[in-house]
């Protein structure tokens, strides 16, 4: 038979029992000071009829000073009666023994309280060191990676992800870290102060496996070194990236033939008919929609698969590089005429990849026409900052952004209004380019948007770019 008793009266009676137990407490705690005070009396009592004989023996003897001479001896004898009783409770602290002797009269009191200060200090250290077993057998089995750092790198503790992800044991403890992995690109991640990114690398105990790893302030003076193995997900970006690029490539060759032809039909008497001629130019504009988003994925499978080879770098003069993209920004605009200003200063150099950063910039600049309505004013900036690092920026007037949209605007195809995008001819690439260029050239993207006022984008170059000449930004 099912047992369909309820436990909500056992919940319910759980505060009455705990009354009870607290009542049961404080009468125990009455009972043992009214017993207490009994034995304290009983004890006054025998050190005054102590006294009291001897005084009376005294009497007898015919000392003069017998009387006085028993308040002396009765103080006494009370006084060493306690002194003996304090000293046998000051040598039972802590209690050693499971039923250490009782201290009679008042200082058993004493005794009692300690008693039961040490059982609820017994019990709170057992729970305490339950709850430290039960959390370093949880971190024991994480699946990330964690290590526990001193202020100087010193392993303090790792689980068992650490001994198999980074190569550690426990014969590590209290060495450092860096003098255990010399990983340059590590050493130099882990100097980095408290805002340091994520940094991935390959596991030092396994090339096959790729680690993410970060650092987190943990207490005062302790750091916490989390890796995560996110070789699976490499794996399927690059699954991901070899298909884009391989479909990619394999459409070029059908949208160029197919473009052709229409070109050529727009150019023969099929072209002459209204009706035909405006099929055919629909068909040839969504063609050569299609070959700039196929260029575009190209571009961005090989900035996402390659590393930018030392060779590629170079000293460009930024402002040189722009102008020809804000000339052909005024063709875009055309008769929408904006007005388009730009604050280029010629003696600020970059070191760079110019057919990348010629990519962002243009992608940047081109937008702001293409999201300002007509009229409106576009603004290109390439100055240092007050930190003086190189920032060059596009400003519009333009219908803005809302904030929910910004952190999204770098991913690849994600448009805030697809009608409008297409409209304007947007590939929904530009600003994922961008932003794997910027990343490239170590620099970081900032974008400020106020919805119809305008939006502002800013590239943000580091002041000391690495590998770079002396005196070259």
């Amino acid at each position: 038979m099912t047992d369909t008793r309820s436990p909500q009266p056992a919940v319910a009676d759980r505060p009455k029992r705990l009354e009870h137990r607290a009542q049961l407490r404080r009468l125990r705690l009455a009972e043992a000071r009214e017993h207490a005070w009994r034995e304290e009396g009983i004890l006054v009592l025998a050190v005054l009829a102590v006294a009291s004989v001897v005084a009376w023996g005294g009497a007898l003897a015919g000392w003069g000073f017998a009387w006085l001479l028993a308040p002396v001896m009765a103080l006494a004898l009370y006084t060493a009666a306690l002194l003996w009783r304090v000293i046998y409770l000051a040598r039972a602290l802590p209690i050693t023994t499971s039923q250490p002797r009782r201290v009679w009269g008042l200082p058993g009191l004493i005794q009692m309280r300690q008693r039961r200060l040490s059982r609820r200090w017994s019990r709170r250290q057992r729970r305490l060191i339950g709850l430290l077993k039960r959390y370093h057998h949880s971190a024991m089995t994480v699946p990330d990676a964690m290590v526990v750092l001193t202020a100087e790198r010193e392993i303090e503790w790792l689980n068992r992800a650490a001994m198999d992800m980074l190569g550690l044991n426990r014969a590590d403890i209290g060495l450092r870290l860096d003098d255990l992995w010399r990983t340059p690109a590590f050493i130099a991640w882990l100097k980095q102060g408290s805002d340091r990114p994520a940094l991935e690398l390959v596991a030092p105990a396994d090339e096959t496996r790729t680690l993410s790893l970060r650092i987190e302030p943990y207490g005062s003076d302790r750091y916490l070194l989390i890796g995560r193995d996110v070789t699976a997900l490499h794996r399927l970006q690059g699954v991901r990236q070899d298909f884009v690029a391989n479909v990619s490539h394999e459409l070029r060759t059908p949208l160029t033939v197919l473009a052709g032809y229409v070109e050529t039909l727009l150019d023969t008497g099929e072209g002459q008919d209204p009706q035909m001629r405006r099929i055919l130019s629909n068909m040839h504009q969504q063609a050569d929609r299609m070959r700039r988003i196929v260029e575009d994925l190209l571009l961005l499978s090989r900035l996402e698969t390659s590393q930018p080879d030392a060779d590629w770098f170079e000293a460009i003069n930024v402002a040189r590089l722009v102008e020809p993209i804000l000339n052909d920004a005024r063709l875009v605009s055309g008769e929408e005429g904006h007005d388009i200003r730009a604050e280029l200063d010629p003696s600020l150099t970059l070191w760079g990849v110019p057919r990348e950063l010629q990519s962002a910039f243009s992608n940047l600049v081109f937008n702001a026409v293409k999201y300002t309505p007509a009229g409106g004013r576009v603004e290109v900036s390439w100055a240092r900052d007050e930190r003086g690092r190189p920032v060059f920026s596009v400003c519009d007037t333009g219908i803005g952004i809302e904030a929910r949209h910004i952190p999204r605007l770098t991913e690849r195809f994600y448009r805030i209004d697809v009608g409008r995008s297409r409209s304007r001819g947007g590939t929904g690439l530009g600003l994922a380019i961008v932003k794997h260029v910027v990343l490239r050239h170590g620099a970081r993207l900032e974008i400020d948007s106020t919805p119809g006022e305008g939006s502002c984008f800013r590239v943000i170059f580091p002041a000391n770019p690495a590998g770079a000449p002396a005196g070259m930004q």
